[in-house]
């Protein structure tokens, strides 16, 4: 008998059906599906919408896919170009060295693919710090920067802090369904965990993330150590000025409005808390999320008329 793919283990009919109405729903008939060899990975990626380029990086085990709620609404006005990151869902195989710079530079590599001279980038977490390698490679070829719940050093995610190594812990161990119910907590507030179903949170999650949010792919290891060892702060001076938008959420316990509001003030940049979020903040809040990047790229860009 074939394996349940991982991400589907709940063996209830009706769980697996919402599952995979949801990751139907990540789909968009308008999206082109593409795949570029570089550096002995095949990143797979997407491409969607019409307007100024705007390349969206995730963080840590999530796929490209998780952006849909952004998607949705800057196909309207940008072309969108979202990808699994190196190592990650279909962007395989997984190379001996991964980097933050490397994936900075796989960035690029797609601007080229589809020739991009210039694109505004987006970056979630883990994204964020790609985002900023990518600009400091090549700062004229970036139109502006957001960056989304994010962070200038690697080690703030990863620092020694007493809630959040519990938390973590809690995803490690304990049966499957300790360890998604720790992991939503890790990146959603527990008002909003107190208004929602937690099954059904969790199959939409694992839908955008790609996963089994109970059990990390061994990626994920890989990429927080490339993103432990990595800090930007010594770029942030020769970025500034880049129109620059740094979003933090009140409740994330990875990145911390401190580290968003220094990443900000060392760019020039606009700040933004939002004061009910969390980590997850794009999926939690898309509507306002998805308001202050409009208003961003537009100003950035005038492609908002």
């Amino acid at each position: 008998m074939a394996a349940r793919p991982a991400r589907w283990t709940t063996p209830a009919r009706s769980a697996i059906g919402r599952a995979d109405r949801v990751q139907r729903a990540i789909l968009s008939d308008a999206m082109i599906q593409k795949s570029l060899l570089h550096k002995g990975c095949r990143l797979s990626y997407f491409i969607e919408g019409h307007g100024p380029p705007v390349i969206l990086v995730q963080g840590t085990a999530v796929s490209g896919g998780a952006w849909r709620p952004q998607i949705d609404a800057l196909a309207q006005h940008f072309r969108c170009l979202w990808f699994d990151n190196r190592g990650y869902g279909k962007s395989l195989p997984l190379t001996p060295s991964l980097t933050v710079p490397q994936m900075g530079e796989d960035v690029l590599a797609l601007m080229d693919a589809e020739e991009f001279a210039t694109a505004h980038l987006i970056g979630h977490s883990l994204g964020g710090l790609i985002a900023l390698s990518a600009a400091s490679q090549a700062r004229s070829r970036v139109l502006s920067l957001s960056l989304l719940n994010t962070f200038a050093s690697g080690t703030v995610p990863t620092r020694i802090d007493r809630k959040l190594l519990w938390i973590t812990l809690r995803t490690q161990i304990g049966t499957l369904p300790m360890r998604r119910r720790a992991f939503v907590e890790l990146v959603m507030p527990k008002p909003y965990l107190q208004q929602h179903n937690l099954d059904k949170l969790v199959e939409h999650l694992s839908a955008l993330f790609g996963r089994e949010l109970g059990s990390p792919p061994k990626v994920a290891m890989k990429q927080v150590l490339a993103m432990r060892k990595f800090d930007a702060t010594p770029l942030l001076p020769g970025l500034a000025g880049l129109p620059t938008l740094v979003m933090s959420s009140r409740h994330d316990l990875l990145a911390p409005p401190s580290a968003g509001r220094l990443l900000a003030q060392a760019l020039l940049g606009r700040y933004v808390e939002l004061p009910d979020a969390s980590h997850a903040a794009p999926i939690q809040c898309p509507e306002l999320v998805n308001q202050h990047l409009l208003e961003h790229l537009g100003r950035a860009s005038g492609a908002i008329g």
